[in-house]
């Protein structure tokens, strides 16, 4: 037997915590550094101006000095390496640098890096940095599905899509006929479906994030990881989708392999994406460090969306309500100027939908941005357009005795209304005043229509000059009848030199409609009553009737204004709750979803006269929207010149309606015959086996009778419908 041995026992210890303890952690220390990469390459009698330079354009995010700047100097040529180590006071302030800073020009030939210290020693103590290069294989090229192929339908039909129940689909217009499904799935999504900006993308939000889809096949393009999303929203271009949880993202300790989210996104509600990528760009929380006695100003929660696109997506903005703008510049998501815009009271802003053209003497062109502050500290109330990225005033006005404000942007950029809710002195009654900025015309002059009601609707004219808004009668005490409503109509005067000044065209007094919908191409508007439990009216109007003139209400004689007003047709929808004009402004849908009314939930199809067309009653109908249409790409004197030859083409487009009902009547008619035809021969079929069964059983047939042979008779009834006699001279 040999020996027993102390060592012997040792073998069996468990020295695991010790070594946990006594290990060497390389990340600690050095998460407040980082690696900033790209710098220039210079030599040594330059090297401390430009650490002086870096550290300035590095403080923009955090506390360094050129005491915390290594730059490494290369002793053969002896010329820096184009690279330097700096030290943060914080690791939060390091961790800013890498989000805020990398990518940003050092100057005109030179695009800095930033990456966390700590990331390279993790990556390379991980030995996934390989000592020799190798180079990325490249997949081949897979040519994906045409995403706007339903454009090139042969009879350019538009698209819709309906959720009821659990199914979602796409379907054809087909007009007075059922519509053609393209697609038809059960659970597709799990809380709405939504149309991007160009319809080339159809949006399904679930549980775990949002997905797109598209193509002939409707196969899944993308897809986000937000949990528990609850809105989305598209810039107008399509490149970039923001989506919020009104649950703060909480990321596990231990998450999962592939988990899409990092700690970044600890605590956040925003993300915005890139959708060609799919890459997160950046996360947001709610509000950052709020002014509370400036937010108490205010009095009210900034509406959907929270974060506004420029027209052309180079920036996005959100407001901090009673403190600042925050404008990012896209894709980088670097703030503007490395700063929030300081706007003490600001409430709102809205972005001008015009998408400015650079041309060589502003290569970079300017958006135009209106934002509103409300009275506080002594000082009036006050819109104000400033020039983004230059940060520029261009105009401003100055507003007393102020409730509220609404900006209404024309679709073109050409004129700005702001709907101004006012107060009394006295604060016991409130009306209402409109305030247009002529945007396009030189030094942005102002026009001002004083209202004695309130406004509770107004909508411009897409593509056009004229407006329609809605306005309410003081409420009675005690009554148990709403206010009635009034819809007023304007339109510009016609000058020699162009339009004038707006000019009341017609008011309709003693309605209870609320709400406008303007047809997507002008002319033609929709007023109609929503979420009513009493009224369900709903008028068409024509702003260029082509008929007799019409004299508008204007009380100053003379005045020849740009539109000629007729109410074509009128209608109902009860519980009507939802309308959609398809893009081309020749159909629209009136929709009562079960989100917003129990009973008789379905849609009805009219067509821009006011005609129905066809009527659809649907069990758990909760949604029906158009697809959206991309701008033409046709040049302008192509567009007028089609313009110009409308009447050609509606013949031509006549005939294929008459030859499309002639086919379907057609297509009737034979399969009645076909019908009948299997009729008769069953007939004789059975009347054969009668037959035989008679000889079988011995009974005797008698002999039919001689029958004349069936004539099909036509005859030609004429009716004399009227009588009127003419003497002719």
């Amino acid at each position: 037997m040999a020996p027993h041995s102390d060592f012997d026992e040792d073998e069996d210890i468990d020295f695991s915590d010790l070594r946990e303890q006594h290990e060497v952690r390389l990340d600690e220390g050095l998460d407040t550094f980082v690696v900033v990469d790209g710098c220039p390459v210079v030599s040594e009698d330059q090297k401390p101006k430009l650490i002086k330079f870096l550290c300035k354009k590095l403080g923009e995010v955090g506390k360094t000095k050129p005491d915390a700047v290594f730059m490494p100097v290369n002793e053969k040529t002896k010329m820096t390496e184009g690279y330097a180590f700096v030290e943060y006071e914080t690791p939060e302030q390091a961790l800013a640098a890498c989000k805020s800073l990398n990518g940003i020009p050092l100057d005109r030939k030179h695009t800095i890096s930033i990456n966390k210290l700590t990331d390279i020693e993790h990556f390379g103590r991980e030995g996934r940095i390989k000592d020799e290069y190798v180079p990325p294989t490249i997949e081949p090229f897979a040519e994906g599905e045409h995403l706007r192929s339903w454009l090139s339908d042969i009879n350019s039909r538009d698209q819709f899509v309906m959720y009821r129940g659990e199914n979602v689909g796409v379907y054809w217009n087909r007009k007075k006929d059922t519509p053609e499904a393209d697609v038809d799935r059960m659970g597709w999504t799990e809380s709405f479906v939504q149309w991007s900006p160009q319809g080339t993308y159809l949006t399904s939000v679930h549980g775990q994030g949002v997905q797109l889809w598209g193509g002939p096949t409707w196969k899944r393009i993308m897809r986000f990881a937000h949990p528990f999303v609850n809105l989305v929203d598209f810039s107008p271009c399509e490149r970039y989708i923001v989506t919020w949880s009104n649950r703060p993202i909480a990321i596990p300790e231990n998450p999962p392999p592939n988990f899409p989210l990092t700690a970044d996104e600890d605590g956040k509600s925003f993300i915005i994406w890139d959708i060609k990528t799919g890459n997160l760009l950046r996360s947001f929380a709610a509000i950052d460090n709020p002014d509370e006695d400036l937010i108490e100003v205010t009095r009210k929660k900034v509406s959907w969306p929270v974060f506004k696109w420029s027209a052309d997506d180079n920036y996005v903005a959100r407001v901090i309500p009673g403190n600042s703008i925050q404008v990012y510049e896209a894709p980088s998501m670097v703030l503007l100027g490395k700063k929030a815009i300081k706007i003490d009271g600001v409430v709102d802003f809205e972005w001008s939908p015009h998408a400015p053209v650079a041309n060589p003497k502003k290569p970079e062109p300017e958006q135009l941005l209106c934002f509103w502050t409300p009275e506080m500290n002594n000082q009036t109330a006050r819109v104000t357009l400033m020039s983004i990225p230059g940060k520029a005033v261009i105009r401003t006005r100055n507003l007393v005795n102020v409730s509220d404000c609404k900006l209404h942007w024309q679709s073109t950029g050409k004129y700005l209304c702001v709907k101004v809710d006012r107060h009394t002195k006295t604060k016991k009654s409130t009306y209402t005043s409109l305030e247009f900025f002529r945007v396009k015309e030189k030094n942005i002059p102002m026009e001002i229509i004083e209202l004695k009601q309130v406004v509770i609707n107004f909508a411009w004219e897409p593509l056009g000059d004229r407006f329609v808004f809605i306005t309410a009668d003081d409420a009675v005490p005690g009554a148990a009848v709403a206010p009635k409503m009034s819809v007023h109509f304007y339109a510009p005067e016609k000058l020699k030199l162009g339009l004038g000044e707006f000019t009341p065209v017609r008011t309709v007094e003693k309605k209870n409609s609320n709400a406008i919908y303007w047809c997507p191409r002008g002319r033609f508007v929709l007023v109609a009553t929503v979420h009513s439990q009493q009224s369900f009216d709903l008028d068409f109007w024509d702003c260029d009737f082509e008929g007799e003139k019409v004299k508008p209400d204007s009380k100053q004689s003379g005045k020849d204004v740009a539109a000629n007003l007729m109410l074509m047709n009128t209608g109902e929808h009860y519980g009507l709750t939802d309308v959609e004009w398809d893009p081309t402004g020749r159909y629209v849908a009136t929709s009562t979803s079960m989100w917003k009314h129990a009973m008789e939930n379905g849609y009805h199809l009219w067509d821009f006269r006011g005609h129905l067309l066809r009527e659809e009653h649907l069990d758990k109908f909760k949604q029906f929207l158009w697809r959206p249409r991309p701008p033409t790409m046709l040049p302008i004197a192509q567009q007028k010149s089609i313009r110009k030859n409308l009447r050609e083409y509606s013949r031509q487009f006549d005939e294929e309606d008459l030859f499309e009902s002639e086919a379907a009547n057609k297509e009737v008619v034979e399969a009645r015959m076909r019908q009948l035809d299997e009729w008769r021969a069953w007939r004789e079929r059975v009347e054969a086996e009668v037959r035989i069964q008679r000889v079988e059983y011995g009974a005797v047939e008698e002999e039919p009778e001689e029958a004349e042979e069936d004539r099909v008779v036509e005859e030609i009834v004429e009716e004399v419908v009227e009588e009127r006699e003419e003497e002719i001279v």
